[in-house]
Order: C-alpha cells, then sequence, then structure tokens
C-alpha cells in the first residue's frame, strides 16, 4: 500500500510547507498532495496557491508523485484552467502528476462571489467539469461550453503525451456515481460508517482504480501536545461545512469548538504521541479497500517530528 503526504496550506506559509514536501520524500512517502484552498478553515491561517507550489514540489523532488487533495470548479477556477494547470504539471513532470478534483466548499468560493449553490447544483457542476476536463485533455475543443461553464471555442495548445490521473473526491453515494464516471480513482475519507458506502458505490457504478482513504494525523512527543498542535484542524470536522454556505473562517472555528468535543474529534483524526497507534489506526482504514492512504500532517510546530516519526516508525510498518 502507498502512502501520500497530505501538506496542509492553511496551516503554514508556502515556503516552509515546500520544506516539509521535501522533507516527506525524503522521508519514504511515495506521494505529496496539498490542499487547494484561497481561505484557511480558521482564523489566523495561510493559504498559499496549490498551483505554483506543486510545480516547486515536482522541481525539488524525484520520483514521488504530485497533486492537489482536492481542486474544485466552480467560482474560482472554470475546468478549462484547471485542465490546463494540471496538463502543464503533466508535461514538465511526466507520470508523477494527478488532479485530486472535488466540489468545493462556500469558504474558498464565496469570497470571490459565488452564490453557494445547494447540493444537487453542486454535483451538476462536477458532472459538467469533469466532463470538460476530460475532454480538453483528450485534445476537443469545445464550442459553447455547458450550463454552468461557458467557453467559445476553448482548447489546450500544450498537451502532455498522457494525461494527468484523475481522483474524484465523495464523500456521499451521489458524487461517487459521478466520480465513477470519469475518475481513475476515488478519493474519500477514512470515516468507517460512510467510506465502505462510498466506496462500494464507486465500484457498483463501474468505477476503476485506485482507492485513496484520507486521515487527519497529528504527533507529538505527547497526546496532550498533539491534540494542542492540531487543534485548529478541529475547524474541518463539521459536515455541513462541506455542502452549506459557511465561509467565515473564525466563526467556522467557533463553530467546530462548540459542536465537536475533543473525544469525537479523537476518534475522527489519529492524535497520538505513540506511532504504533499510528500504525493501528492507518491499518484500520487501510482494512476499507485503501489502495493508497494519504495522511494529512495537522501536527502544528510538530510537523517535523512528525515526518521524521512516520519515516522511521510508521510507513515501514504499513509497507
Amino acid at each position: 500500500m502507498r502512502i501520500y503526504y497530505g501538506a496542509g496550506h492553511e496551516m503554514f506559509p508556502p515556503a516552509e510547507l515546500l520544506r516539509h514536501a521535501q522533507l516527506a520524500a525524503e522521508a519514504g512517502f511515495d506521494g505529496i498532495c496539498c490542499s487547494d484552498h484561497f481561505q484557511p478553515w480558521w482564523e489566523p491561517g495561510e493559504s498559499g496557491h496549490a498551483w505554483p507550489w506543486l510545480g516547486a514540489v515536482g522541481a525539488t523532488t524525484e520520483k514521488v508523485t504530485l497533486g492537489t487533495a482536492v481542486t474544485p470548479a466552480v467560482e474560482r477556477y472554470h475546468p478549462a484552467l484547471v485542465a490546463q494547470a494540471f496538463a502543464t504539471l503533466e508535461d514538465m513532470f511526466p507520470g508523477r502528476v494527478f488532479l485530486g478534483y472535488g466540489s468545493g466548499e462556500s469558504l474558498n468560493e464565496s469570497p470571490l462571489g459565488c452564490d453557494w449553490p445547494d447540493g444537487e447544483e453542486q454535483l451538476e457542476m462536477m458532472d459538467e467539469a469533469l466532463d470538460m476536463i476530460r475532454r480538453l485533455w483528450n485534445g476537443e475543443t469545445i464550442s459553447s461550453g455547458s450550463r454552468h461553464f461557458k467557453t467559445k471555442n476553448a482548447k489546450l495548445h500544450s498537451r502532455p503525451t498522457s494525461p494527468p490521473k484523475l481522483y474524484v473526491s465523495a464523500f456521499h453515494e451521489g458524487a461517487a456515481e459521478v466520480a465513477a464516471k470519469y475518475a481513475d480513482g476515488l478519493w474519500t475519507l477514512g470515516d468507517p460508517e460512510q467510506a465502505p458506502k462510498v466506496i462500494d458505490t464507486y465500484k457498483k457504478a463501474g468505477g476503476k482504480g485506485e482507492i485513496i482513504v484520507q486521515a487527519l494525523i497529528s504527533w507529538a512527543e505527547t497526546d496532550d501536545e498533539a491534540l494542542e498542535a492540531a487543534r485548529p484542524w478541529k475547524g474541518t470536522q463539521p459536515d455541513e461545512y462541506y455542502v452549506d454556505d459557511w465561509h467565515d473562517p473564525q466563526k467556522m472555528y467557533e463553530h467546530a469548538e462548540e459542536t465537536v468535543s475533543d473525544d469525537e474529534y479523537k476518534e475522527a483524526a489519529i492524535i497520538s504521541a505513540d506511532p504504533d497507534e499510528h500504525v493501528k489506526r492507518l491499518e484500520e482504514i487501510g482494512e476499507m479497500g485503501a489502495t493508497i492512504l494519504s495522511v494529512m500532517n495537522c501536527s502544528g510546530k510538530y510537523a517535523e517530528g512528525a515526518i521524521r516519526t512516520y519515516g522511521e516508525h510508521v510507513l515501514p510498518k504499513l509497507r
């Protein structure tokens, strides 16, 4: 089973996060993925742009695969621009690039003037965007676009020999069915109640390829330090943030602290000073059917120590 390192632009400035990616590659992670946000989930936070950062990762590492976890096309990005960006990365780093695609959050779209759509329209936009990305990667000229994404004879003038891999994020069955139409693999969260249903739906709908399951992890010298380091990431936990119109980072963090207890958070994320606990929890996630585990490093000021700990004590036991 392969293990991807998750780099959070929300927590670190881009240059520091690049150093973490380089250390992760040296530690033995198989791939580097990063969030693609306009805003963080909390204040104060960071939010460097994912695409140029991935170019820097590709240029300063060897062999590791790289991509986003995940990129949407709603208001912030037109799908033709997404197709162009990842075709460019694939041309520069052939065989190493993937596009992780998701339906997005109001957090990153509303600041750019988006009136956040309901769940049904989000799925409709995802379907249209994925169709357009695939067609552009295949060399088509798209004359007029779709309901949500207009074009006027759009085409990619620079295309790689082979397109990047396309992994589509799904947290519920409807998104899994859309993913099955277009994806080279499914990306989902390591929720023991939801992940098996989502994976099963994806496969029954004809989906093939990788099953990527994501986990939040935090390591420090003590369990209490690991929890406090990961505390900002509690702002990612409420389910409503992924569907409803929440886009004020401070209010989102405050709401998460009010509605998600520390015990609930420790059940949802892997927060421990014991490397063997990380191994145990990740093996349980892997048993859901994962071919790739993606671990988002939420260790705060202990991030580099977490990378070293994973390289020395966790990754060898997962392979």
